[in-house]
């Protein structure tokens, strides 16, 4: 896989090295992780209930719920993982109030539209593509993975997006391995991860069953559990759902097809706000 030159942090660590890990569901897509020394947010999106997320092609759906954090209630970040520039991705808020030096790793498109916004240090990933976050002697690596956010030809017309695997420690030993899906459908280039990442300790999956104009833009419950059997993570965490008005695809549909599924997968439910508190040694088994 080809990387690029490390992000190397010479502050002291947002978060301890050796204290737990932490994961805070804030909605949406968007998550606040603390692990291993490293505080990073995902897919940052504090939009407020009735706000307006624009989609492209003068389409918008409207904010369902409200964050549970607000962009200034953040720690100070080490990164951002962006799966793709939508708008209930990276909104308006999170254009105007993130700090504009934080690194984000993202895909070429949203790389693109980051700059014009400010951000100074967006780094683009291929798929198999990774970056290394250093600090000391600590090590996060984030590698962009396939992601489909629609079916042909349609996907055309959308922005390009992309999976990501967070992986803490050294690359022949990982002490964490995170998948996170992103909007994706499944698709067949999703079969390689598995292949490629054999154990994978947590998955985080966008949910939602997102429909516009008759057309499903990301996993719905059926899905979701064909992920899961796919991938195979020993936990799993459902994000990306019940939050705008284009979600079609409830989170009790996932859970009851998730529970008559029988699968070896432990999954934990969030509320927006909730923290799921983790050893990765226990992650691991």
């Amino acid at each position: 896989m080809a990387g690029h030159p490390p992000i190397v942090l010479s502050e002291p660590p947002s978060a301890a090295a050796d204290a737990p890990g932490a994961l805070r569901f804030i909605g949406t897509a968007t998550v606040l992780l603390q692990v291993g020394g490293f505080t990073l947010l995902t897919d940052p999106n504090f939009l407020h209930q009735g706000e307006h997320a624009p989609l492209g092609g003068g389409l918008r759906s409207r904010r369902l719920t409200e964050p549970a954090m607000e962009v200034a209630d953040l720690p100070p970040l080490d990164l951002i993982v962006l799966s793709h520039h939508h708008g209930d991705h990276f909104d308006e808020r999170a254009a105007r109030e993130l700090p504009k030096d934080v690194p984000i790793v993202t895909t070429a498109h949203a790389a693109r539209k980051l700059r014009r916004q400010g951000f100074r240090d967006a780094r683009a990933l291929d798929t198999w593509e990774h970056q290394r976050v250093v600090r000391g002697d600590r090590e996060l690596r984030v590698t962009a993975l396939p992601g489909k956010h629609a079916p042909d030809p349609l996907g055309k017309l959308l922005p390009p997006v992309m999976g990501s695997m967070l992986e803490l420690g050294p690359q022949d030993r990982p002490e964490l391995r995170i998948y996170i899906t992103g909007d994706t459908l499944i698709h067949d280039r999703l079969r390689e991860i598995p292949t490629r990442y054999p154990d994978i300790h947590l998955a985080l999956l966008h949910l939602g069953g997102t429909r516009i104009l008759g057309i499903t833009l990301t996993m719905d419950a059926t899905q979701g559990v064909e992920a899961l059997r796919l991938m195979r993570p020993r936990h799993a965490i459902p994000i990306h759902y019940d939050d705008y008005t284009v979600f079609k695809s409830p989170l009790e549909d996932f859970r009851d097809a998730a529970a008559r599924a029988g699968l070896s997968t432990e999954i934990h439910y969030l509320g927006r706000g909730d923290t799921f508190r983790f050893d990765p040694a226990e992650l691991r088994g």
